[in-house]
């Protein structure tokens, strides 16, 4: 028995199975066509002609940074007066070339002027007592002397009696009170004396040691004096070295306090450099590594004298010291650009420094295609650099070419088509 079939009309036609090569057909056109898409948001054009193409080589890698530094004096003494005061007169102006003990500064101070009449005033105090002393003891002295002379006349003329009147004791002639009246009197003028010589004596040791003690005293006080005068020689301020006086921060009338920085002297002739360098090199900048720099046509050696710990805004200091002749008419404040060295020389793959670098930090390049029409992004790894040169590690091979000029317009793209 027949049937007839009826023919799908409309939107139920389009699941027939008829109708299924065109849906896979659709399909694969949808799909070249996303790919097609695809690619084209991962490519760019670009103008050849407006980049740099540089060419990778291996060569052999100058380890070396390029640094700016500052002329300084080596040597850099601070003017401090000793003795505060008021400034009463200016002797030289900044700039002015100065010999050792040249004045720079007057001070004046009338506590100091007060101080030193009365330490004059105790001094000559201390004198009028010493010598008073000594008047003193002299006269204390001869008066000792004088009973003594007594007292040894006296012992002569009891002695004297005593044997007479012993002779007449011993014949009978006279009683024996007035004898030992007589021996009495004898003994004690013996003993009266022995006392006094004695006495002399100790007096002559007290003395010594009492004048000794205020000499010393005197002594001090003179020192004492001579320091005070030094101290008012201190007013004058002058200049420790030869040299230049490089700042003065003073004005007439102007009350200074001591201790307080008010200058200071730049020593002549001898000069280093004092470079800022970033801190990526702190671990490899030491001691004693040299360095090159040019002025008017010459090259200067100077070396690593002096490294700072510290890092302020992202750069260290470093003092060079130069090395042999310096350059003719150096001067403070004069700016040098030094080659600094920090390894031996060795042969490495490199590529020019190129502005790509601040756009991938050196992790990858636009590498051109063999056939020159397009350039595709790979992954490279950047080790050393110089002032010229980086060395790449990882990721080129020589007689490769590269894109050094900026990336910035390039956004995300993969390949740029020339």
């Amino acid at each position: 028995m027949d049937y007839v079939i009826e023919q799908k009309k409309g939107f139920a036609a389009a699941f027939t199975k008829k109708a299924v090569p065109f849906w896979l057909g659709g399909a694969v056109v949808a799909a070249v066509v996303y790919l097609l898409l695809q690619s084209d948001s991962r490519s760019l054009k670009v103008d050849a002609e407006t980049l740099t193409i540089s060419n990778v080589t291996r060569n052999e890698f100058n380890d070396y940074v390029r640094i700016s530094g500052q002329v300084v004096p080596q040597t850099t003494i601070q003017l401090s007066p000793l003795e505060g005061g008021v400034v009463e007169r200016i002797v030289a102006e900044e700039g002015t070339r100065l010999k050792a003990g040249d004045p720079i500064l007057v001070l004046s101070n009338e506590n100091l002027d007060m101080q030193i009449l009365n330490s004059e005033a105790e001094l000559a105090e201390k004198e009028n007592m010493l010598r008073n002393t000594v008047i003193s003891m002299e006269q204390q002295k001869l008066s000792n002397r004088q009973s003594e002379i007594e007292l040894g006349i006296e012992v002569k003329r009891n002695k004297r009696h005593y044997e007479q009147q012993k002779a007449l004791f011993d014949e009978k002639l006279i009683a024996r009170e007035e004898f030992t009246k007589a021996e009495e009197d004898y003994f004690l003028s013996v003993e009266k004396y022995e006392l006094v010589r004695e006495r002399l004596k100790q007096d002559s040791a007290f003395r010594s040691i009492e004048v000794e003690r205020l000499q010393e005293s005197l002594e001090n006080m003179q020192k004492n004096m001579q320091i005070i005068r030094r101290r008012k020689e201190n007013l004058v301020i002058k200049a420790p070295i030869d040299g230049e006086l490089g700042l003065l921060d003073a004005v007439l009338g102007q009350s200074i306090q001591a201790g307080v920085k008010i200058g200071q002297i730049n020593s002549v002739g001898t000069y280093k450099i004092e470079a800022q360098i970033d801190e990526h090199y702190i671990d490899r900048v030491t001691l004693g590594l040299s360095a090159t720099f040019d002025r008017q046509g010459e090259v200067f050696n100077a070396t690593v004298r002096k490294v700072y710990p510290e890092v302020r805004s992202g750069k260290f200091q470093a003092d060079f010291r130069i090395d042999g002749t310096q350059p003719a008419n150096i001067r403070s404040g004069q700016t040098y650009y030094l080659n600094l060295q920090l390894g031996q020389s060795e042969e490495a793959v490199i590529i020019p420094r190129g502005s790509f670098y601040q756009s991938t930090g050196g992790k990858w390049i636009f590498v051109v295609s063999p056939s020159g029409d397009k350039a595709v992004k790979r992954e490279i790894r950047i080790g050393r650099q110089n002032p010229k040169y980086y060395e790449v590690l990882d990721g080129l091979e020589p007689g490769e070419k590269v894109i050094t000029s900026s990336y910035e317009s390039y956004g995300d793209c993969e390949v740029l088509v020339f």
